[in-house]
């Protein structure tokens, strides 16, 4: 009897792993085969496309969505993003890490409760203070993202150089290196694998981002992949399989940086864990 159902629940497993593959693969069908233009079609006919495979929606959802452009306006926005993020949330937390004052450990503490404070209850607010100072572009972008996440690479950061010994900071100042010095020559560079961490978590959430964007970039031209994704969803007809095509697009650059940084993430987020 145990034998059986044990053979039963094998089979129910494997069915149920090739239902839940289906259901994965569709989108990439309809990218290959389909022609799915409207939303009542999914539901009353969802097979109804051509039978033979097709790799016209790729060039049609490349030109259609000025990927080139818009591809460029992501990467500035992320490159520089991350860049001002990774060098001002280190220089944060090592600060915060090596003073020994309650207002530092407030001031971390600050830090960490605000990555649980949502963004829809502050934008309202923020982009018209925003729009004061006419700093709804790619310029106000890039500073909204270095103040929403820089607290949680602060947190990343302040974890991993709590395991390095201050006896480093001290050798090195006996050798004659200012603060900065000791920073950026002695601690920074062991902060490898936090850095690669923070790169890869804050440049998924910037490149994915569609909110905020949607919120500040308001000029032709400058509309980063997510904004120009929204051209395929109209409010009587969705062109899903140009949408699929140039969502594949999109996610491809930054698959290609999480498979070269991968093997740093799990070292990095939990560095200094064990102090």
């Amino acid at each position: 009897m145990y034998h059986e159902f044990k053979k039963l629940h094998k089979t129910f497993i494997i069915l149920l792993g090739i239902v839940i593959s289906l259901v994965w693969i569709y989108p990439f069908v309809i990218v290959l085969f389909g022609s799915l233009k409207t939303r009542s079609e999914i539901f009353t006919n969802p097979l109804s496309f051509p039978t033979e495979p097709t790799a016209q929606n790729f060039p049609e959802a490349y030109e259609s969505m000025n990927f080139t452009q818009s591809f460029i306006n992501s990467v500035l926005v992320m490159v520089v993003s991350v860049f001002l993020i990774v060098i001002f949330s280190a220089m944060a937390a090592y600060a915060l890490a090596r003073m020994k004052s309650k207002w530092s450990t407030v001031i971390y503490f600050l830090c960490a409760v605000l990555m649980l404070v949502p963004f829809q209850s502050i934008m309202i607010p923020l982009v018209s203070l925003f729009g004061r100072v006419n700093l709804l572009n790619r310029t106000g972008l890039i500073f909204m993202n270095l103040g929403f996440q820089s607290c949680m690479s602060i947190f990343l950061f302040y974890g991993a150089m709590k395991s390095i010994p201050i006896s480093l900071d001290e050798a090195a100042y006996m050798d004659g290196a200012n603060i900065f010095q000791i920073f950026w020559r002695v601690i920074f560079p062991i902060l490898k694998s936090t850095t690669v961490t923070v790169i890869i978590l804050t440049g998924i959430r910037i490149w994915n981002d569609y909110l905020l964007p949607s919120l500040v970039v308001n000029q032709e031209g400058m509309y980063t992949l997510p904004l120009q994704m929204y051209y395929f969803f109209g409010e009587y007809t969705i062109q899903w399989e140009l949408a699929l095509a140039g969502l594949l697009l999109a996610i491809i650059p930054i698959i290609l940086l999480y498979m070269f940084l991968q093997k740093y993430i799990i070292e990095g987020v939990t560095e200094g864990a064990t102090k």
